[in-house]
């Protein structure tokens, strides 16, 4: 317990997580993000002068910076492990396999592949695919290795148009891997991959091929909507990842504060 205080004490903390608005840029497969004081100071008074504010949000699960649970996508009425999807779900309940609540915690090696850094522009452009040719130079340009067990995070500097909602979901297009930069990904059996995007996959596909991929065939889960700038100019490429999953029942993806530690 010492060396690990010991260790978050002197390591710099990069904040990986996007804001929380009303008006931010959502899916449109998923609901907006709903914010509004419920009780505002002075409304009722205590005896010493004393009052208290308090709030109320209501929000999709896949809204702003979260986690994919394995139980997010199937194909062909499947989930991972060939798990049949139609008697393991209930509007009321749920997905009883491979949901959010069966996450743990996570604290693991992360490495950051700076594809737009890659590429010499602030922002990669809205049809680009990021392909295994890429993320092998961007590994090599960094000096780093991809390991069994690792969150790996792509930056495509998307992150720059958070605060414009219009521009960042850009009626869903938007940069990624193809199935290719996809099966690059699982073949070194990472835990996680991630992005600063709002789909993580090059978009549109209707198909979502990296997704079907990660989530049903590999058991590998997606981060979307990172912000990875600070770390990226930084060139912090290698750190330990932490993020802590809501422990929603049933539920297909949490939103997460994930942080960088260095």
């Amino acid at each position: 317990m010492e060396n690990f205080a010991d260790l978050a004490a002197g390591s710099r903390v990069y904040d990986l997580a996007q804001p929380y608005f009303v008006g931010m840029p959502h899916h449109p497969a998923h609901p907006p993000f709903l914010f509004s004081l419920v009780k505002q100071h002075g409304e009722y008074v205590g005896p010493a002068g004393n009052s208290s504010a308090s709030d109320a949000i209501a929000m999709g699960s896949h809204v702003g910076t979260h986690i994919d649970a394995l139980c997010h996508f199937s194909c062909g009425g499947k989930l991972y492990e060939g798990q049949e999807a139609a008697p393991v779900q209930s509007y009321a309940g749920g997905l009883q396999k491979f949901s959010i609540d069966t996450i743990p915690p996570i604290l693991r090696r992360g490495v950051l592949l700076d594809i737009a850094g890659l590429s010499g522009t602030a922002a990669l452009a809205q049809d680009f695919e990021i392909t295994p040719d890429q993320l092998d130079a961007a590994a090599r340009r960094q000096a780093v290795e991809i390991r069994a067990g690792d969150v790996v995070l792509l930056r495509t500097g998307w992150a720059h148009y958070f605060d414009d909602p219009a521009k960042f979901i850009s009626e869903v297009r938007g940069p990624g891997p193809g199935i290719s930069g996809a099966r690059w990904l699982s073949a070194r059996g990472i835990y996680a991959a991630g992005s600063d995007t709002v789909a993580f996959e090059k978009v549109p596909d209707p198909s979502m091929p990296v997704h079907v991929h990660l989530l049903v065939e590999s058991g590998i889960h997606i981060i979307e909507c990172l912000n990875l700038e600070e770390l990226a100019a930084a060139r912090v490429y290698e750190f330990l990842f932490v993020a802590l999953p809501l422990k929603i029942r049933g539920a297909t993806a949490s939103p997460i504060r994930p942080i960088a530690l260095k």
